[in-house]
Parts: C-alpha cells; structure tokens; sequence
C-alpha cells in the first residue's frame, strides 16, 4: 500500500463507503500492519464517527493525528494543507462520509490519490443496491478495491447479484472482495448460473443479456475464447480504430439515467464500410483475445463473419 511513493507528493489514501460499513475497523486494521510502521506522521481525517473509535494510545504507536471533519464545506484544498502542515504529515488517510459527492472533493496541490477502497455491510447491501445506486456509482468509481464484509448467511446466489450489479460501477481492474466470519469468500467458486448456454454452437445473446455477457467476458475472456456469439448492437466507429473495426455495442445505465455509457468489445469485419455509423445490426462473431491498446492489454475481439441490419433496441442495458 505505501510502495512508490514519490517523495515530491502526498499520497492520500481514501476509505469510502456508508455509515457502520466497517471503514474504521478496516483503518485501524491495516495501521497496524507491519508494513505500515514506518517512519514519518499521519495524518487521519474522519468525515463521520461511527460506534466505532480510534484508541488515542493506536494512533499515536502509528504517529497517526485524528481531525473530525463533519461539514462537507470544510474539505477544503487550502483547509486540508493547513491540517497536514500542521503536524507535518507525509501521508494522509480519509474515513469519507458515503453521503458525500467525493466528485467533488478537491486536494491540495501536491497531494495524489494512491488508492481507493470502498467497503460495503452484506446485512444492508441488497437494500442499497435496489435505492441508492445513484449514490453509489460515484463512490464506486475511482475504487481500486471494493469490500463486502458480514456476509455470513448469504446464499451464493445473492453474492453473485452483487457482483453482477456492482461490476459494472467499477473500473475494468478493481477487485471485489466479499468476506464472513472465516475470511474471503473465493467468488470464481461460486456457481454462476448464466442465462445462455456458453456451449452451444453459437451462444445466442438476448437484448435483456447483454450486460451480464459483456461483463462476464470481460472478466473470464477464456470462457469465450474460440466461441460463437450472436447479438443485437450499434455500431461505433472511430477514425482512431484499424482499418474495418469497430465496436457492437449498447448504452448502458450503470448506476442512474445520469451515468449512461457505451459498452462492447472491439471487432473487425471486413464488410464494415457499408453499413454507416450508429445503425443497428444484428451479427455472428468468433470470440478471441488480443491485445488493444484501447483495452491497455488483452481482452475479447470479435472477428464477425455475418451482420445485417435490425431495428433499434431503444432500452439501456440494465444490471
């Protein structure tokens, strides 16, 4: 967590997530690590107390200082370096208030974003999946590791609910991480039911699955490695793609109407140049995996081999 640092900036590290989610525990959890006894003062900002407190004999072992923020005006780049001179902090923590906007939390110059955790309750997930996502795909979307702790009880098939909502808020290498009483709870055991068969000749995508199969292949590229696949989608051209590629894809709402994005997977065909752009097809495609640098390394690639025009699916795809 402390590797790289640069000794021109402040690495701030940022622990997001609702109230009683378990943020301070997880705080005072990883100041007591090995690695993070080191030399050199922290500094501990708190936008919100829960049942939860930091032992003043704990923060001082870690040469930690604890500042209460309660007022979301107050985080303030020219507060917050005032704060941090103050007693003169190489590194800087923030316990963030899950009903603040962090969109528009601003640092002081100098200081850099290292890392993102966001924690979430098992016991009270499902109900803010289903009434706060609005809330949630901010939070969600500079998160380098996001946690679902007190799962206990859970059955697997609402583990893999969240992660089928909650993976398309998150950045393409975020980590979920789900825990109960006895640790980490392995997901890539759980068995996913997918709602096409992935061994069919070729795996037929309906309109109402294209989110779930545009995430799973994004995450398990092998499972569709050589395959066939079939689906409705919009094409998107760009002059900055090789010569006849594309991307099939769909408008997607990750969160809310306000946070709308276009999802899907480069592909190339070879009679691209007579269907114009934004028109809707329908299409075959064997699934590879290659390296893009509009991916930044490997993921899927379509090769299509058949595509006719279709008529618009005017719905966003849903998770």
């Amino acid at each position: 967590m402390l590797d790289y640092i640069d000794d021109n900036e402040i690495p701030v590290f940022i622990i997001n997530g609702f109230l009683e989610a378990g943020k301070t525990a997880f705080i005072q959890y990883t100041m007591s690590e090995e690695y993070f006894q080191i030399e050199g003062n922290t500094l501990l900002i708190v936008c919100e107390e829960g049942e939860v407190e930091y032992k003043k004999a704990d923060l001082e072992k870690c040469h930690a200082k604890l500042c209460i923020i309660e007022d979301e005006a107050d985080l303030k780049p020219a507060y917050l370096e005032e704060l941090r001179k103050s007693f003169d902090a190489e590194r800087v923590i923030i316990e963030y208030n899950g009903m603040w906007d962090p969109t528009k939390l601003k640092l002081p110059e100098g200081w850099v974003l290292y890392q993102q955790v966001t924690i979430f309750d098992g016991t009270t997930l499902t109900s803010y999946l289903n009434n706060m996502k609005a809330l949630m795909g901010p939070m969600l979307r500079n998160t380098e590791l996001c946690i679902v702790n007190r799962c206990d009880g859970k059955e697997e098939s609402e583990l893999l609910d969240w992660k089928r909502k909650l993976r398309p808020m998150l950045g393409s290498d975020t980590a979920i991480v789900m825990e109960n009483k006895y640790g980490e709870i392995p997901l890539e055991t759980l068995p996913e039911e997918l709602p096409y068969d992935v061994n069919a000749p070729i795996i037929e995508i309906k309109p109402e699955d294209f989110g779930i199969w545009f995430f799973d292949a994004k995450d398990d590229p092998e499972r569709y490695k050589g395959k066939f696949v079939s689906f409705t989608a919009c094409i998107m051209k760009s002059r900055n793609f090789p010569e006849d590629c594309f991307v099939p894809g769909r408008m997607a709402m990750t969160c809310c109407e306000a946070d709308m994005t276009f999802i899907g997977f480069l592909a190339h065909y070879s009679g691209l140049a007579s269907f114009q752009n934004h028109a809707w097809v329908k299409l075959k495609a064997k699934v590879d995996i290659r390296y893009q640098k509009e991916y930044g390394g490997e993921g899927p690639f379509l090769e299509v081999t058949d595509m006719a025009l279709t008529g618009e699916i005017k719905e966003p795809v849903g998770f």
